[in-house]
């Protein structure tokens, strides 16, 4: 199954052969991007708390599993949704930079799976998948090369 352009417009870029991002305005923008996501990963803790009569779910517990993917769900429908709507998460946003397909076609669930998938193998790695940027002569880094996705800097527009 392939991606197919579906009713979203792809996302324009407003400047021309704009560069790519390079490794630390990456790190910055996912710092941003992880101080939001972990504030609203304690507000689901706080009901599943609340819900457990006040006992926090432990690995060892029956609902340590949905916990688990319910975590991982949410750390990727943030992403997700940001990528598919407009290019950019709130802190992409804040450091100027925006997600297009290499294709020009649009990010789709698909993309953005791949996407986070392949970003999560990277960090698993020491990091290895984000350092790759460094030695990739279009900065790119392996979730980039994986999801065909290029994430670029829109500061000088």
């Amino acid at each position: 199954m392939t991606d197919t352009k579906n009713n979203h417009a792809a996302h324009d870029c407003p400047i021309k052969n704009p560069p790519n991002v390079g490794i630390f305005r990456r790190f910055f923008a996912m710092l941003y991007d992880g101080f939001l996501l972990i504030a609203i990963l304690f507000i689901v803790s706080a009901i599943v708390t609340a819900l457990n009569h006040g006992k926090a779910i432990e690995p060892d517990d029956t609902l340590y599993p949905l916990f688990v993917m319910t975590v991982f769900s949410l750390s990727y429908l943030y992403f997700a949704w940001f990528w598919i709507n407009n290019g950019q998460t709130l802190g992409m946003k804040t450091w100027k930079m925006q997600l297009l397909a290499v294709d020009n076609n649009v990010v789709s669930w698909k993309t953005t799976a791949i996407r986070f998938g392949c970003a999560i193998f990277s960090w698993g790695f020491f990091g290895l998948g984000f350092l790759w940027s460094l030695f990739d002569n279009k900065k790119r880094c392996w979730h980039d090369i994986v999801s065909k996705t290029v994430l670029v800097d829109l500061k000088d527009q």
